[in-house]
């Protein structure tokens, strides 16, 4: 590819661009700190990625996802999952009309731009797997009737973590179809103090106003596609991959009684996308190795399934990927 067209694709991308912005400021005024999870949410919100935000309950995870809706013209559904909840409670069911003597389609929650799938984990697997279908294939059976979603869809999902009372694991099925799983962490006590403020200062707060349109964030998803990406970039995302189904072949031997199954090819098809989507929130026509590395952590760390032997270890997903970050020959 010759510089001029690179050139040429960074203009496009500054104007493409330019609502990140305007996103930013608006969520802002009511997200103090956590801008990792924001700019992860931003990802998925580009690449068409499922989110998965995992952390202690009061960490603003549930805050984030509805302000980031509220300011995007788009339509918005909370679903809160506890263990008593039916899979027709989320897609919706068939219901009788004794006047006109047939059944009608009543459409469940599943049917917006955003659904924020609250806790997901308090409902067992065979709610979760409800919205496999919607997930997936973006769109939904109910009876024998199918219905697409309207895009821009993502499911932006929390979950408490797996140690908490009450709590059931997501299958691996469900697990691999979110694109990122991102954990939160606490605010420091800056961002503390400003978050007691903002809330005790203010009856509007959590009020924001929709600065963005659908059609601009269809509009950058094409041009996220469009980011170049060089040879040598898509043979180190496979290598990262591939290190963690074959760790021998990376001097990783270590590491292969750790793990019991490595990234499946969605992994290396994410990383190629989340990447991308980075260049394009840093106003970049072209991805670089940093690129991928950002967004390493969340793309993997729900893909790598740990042996008995790590788990007595304490040794993480993270540890694991870092060690491959560590080893794998940057380009």
């Amino acid at each position: 590819m010759q510089s001029v067209d690179i050139e040429a694709l960074n203009q496009q991308i500054y104007l493409d661009s330019a609502f990140v912005d305007r996103l930013n400021q608006e969520t802002a005024q009511v997200i103090v700190g956590q801008k990792h999870m924001l700019n992860r949410l931003l990802l998925g919100l580009l690449t068409k990625g499922h989110v998965l935000l995992e952390g202690l309950p009061g960490l603003a995870k549930t805050l984030a996802i509805k302000t980031l809706s509220q300011a995007i013209d788009a339509r918005f559904s909370r679903i809160q999952f506890t263990p008593d909840l039916l899979p027709a409670d989320i897609i919706g069911t068939m219901i009788y009309n004794p006047q006109q003597n047939e059944f009608t389609v009543r459409k469940g929650p599943v049917f917006a731009n955003f659904v924020l799938a609250d806790e997901i984990n308090r409902a067992p697997a065979k709610v979760q797997s409800a919205l496999l279908e919607a997930m997936q294939e973006r769109q939904v059976t109910i009876g024998n009737q199918t219905f697409s979603l309207e895009e821009p869809f993502l499911v932006l999902a929390t979950q408490n973590p797996i140690e908490q009372e009450g709590t059931y694991p997501l299958p691996e099925a469900q697990v691999d179809r979110f694109m990122l799983k991102v954990k939160i962490s606490y605010p420091n006590k800056e961002e503390e103090r400003e978050i007691i403020r903002r809330v005790l200062g203010s009856d509007n707060f959590g009020k924001v106003s929709p600065v963005v349109k659908p059609e601009e964030i269809l509009q950058a998803r094409q041009s996220v596609r469009k980011i170049y990406m060089d040879e040598k970039i898509e043979r180190y995302i496979l290598d990262i991959v591939f290190a963690t189904r074959e760790p021998d072949s990376y001097q990783l031997g270590r590491l292969k009684p750790l793990i019991s199954y490595g990234g499946s090819p969605r992994a290396s098809i994410n990383l190629a996308l989340a990447a991308k989507a980075q260049a394009f929130l840093n106003r970049r026509g072209y991805v670089i190795p940093e690129d991928v590395r950002n967004v390493c952590l969340d793309v993997m760390r729900h893909r790598l399934g740990l042996t008995y032997e790590a788990e007595a270890e304490n040794i993480t997903q993270e540890d694991l990927i870092n060690k491959i970050l560590d080893t794998v020959e940057v380009p």
